[in-house]
């Protein structure tokens, strides 16, 4: 038994309930396929074979690179943390309707709060925040896009992917100064000056 328990929002019940009624085996099957690249295991792999990568052959990008790894391992460890505080089940275990029209059964009944698909990729669009203007919307789109996946495979509810999302940017934010090795100090005086 979690320490506490969350209830879906009247908001998140009205979404769930659309997706329900609208949902089919088409948008089941290509929601599941697109959610693996949310997944933590994809990510944590995609990650350490990057991170390895750049060891051998790139070594001016270690700190992007050490970045990516530590935001990976720390996003895919804090939902499981919150999972073991807060029970709240997930929208495909209160909808037989939707399992009707293709929604699959998702991890565990209790396990809604918060998404950590949507952690992972909160803290991916954070990230896409380095990089030029073309490649961070993109990346930024396609986080919004696995995280939303979420929400139609009735695996989430909407606040969850919400809270998730929000989470891992905060994350990503928290660890960059750290990670990427810019001081507190040297950043505030190049804003002043600026």
């Amino acid at each position: 038994m979690a320490l506490v328990t969350v209830k879906p929002t009247r908001i998140d019940t009205a979404i769930a309930d659309e997706i329900a009624a609208h949902t089919d085996y088409e948008l089941e099957d290509a929601a599941e396929a697109l959610t693996w690249g949310a997944d933590e295991h994809v990510l944590l792999a995609l990650s350490a074979a990057g991170w390895l990568y750049v060891q051998l052959r790139q070594p001016q990008h270690r700190l992007a690179a050490n970045h990516v790894l530590i935001v990976s391992l720390v996003t895919a460890v804090l939902p499981h943390i919150l999972k073991s505080v807060v029970d709240q089940t997930r929208p495909d275990r209160l909808t037989v309707r939707g399992h009707r029209h293709g929604v699959p059964i998702s991890g565990r009944a209790r396990d809604a709060f918060p998404s950590g698909h949507a952690v992972h990729m909160g803290a991916l669009a954070s990230a896409a925040g380095l990089l030029p203007p073309e490649p961070r919307r993109l990346v930024r789109s396609i986080a919004v896009a696995l995280s939303l996946t979420r929400i139609a495979l009735l695996a989430h509810w909407a606040s969850d992917v919400v809270v998730g999302f929000a989470l891992g940017a905060a994350v990503e934010r928290v660890l960059r100064p750290w990670t990427l090795g810019e001081p507190r100090r040297k950043r505030a005086r190049s804003r002043t000056q600026a």
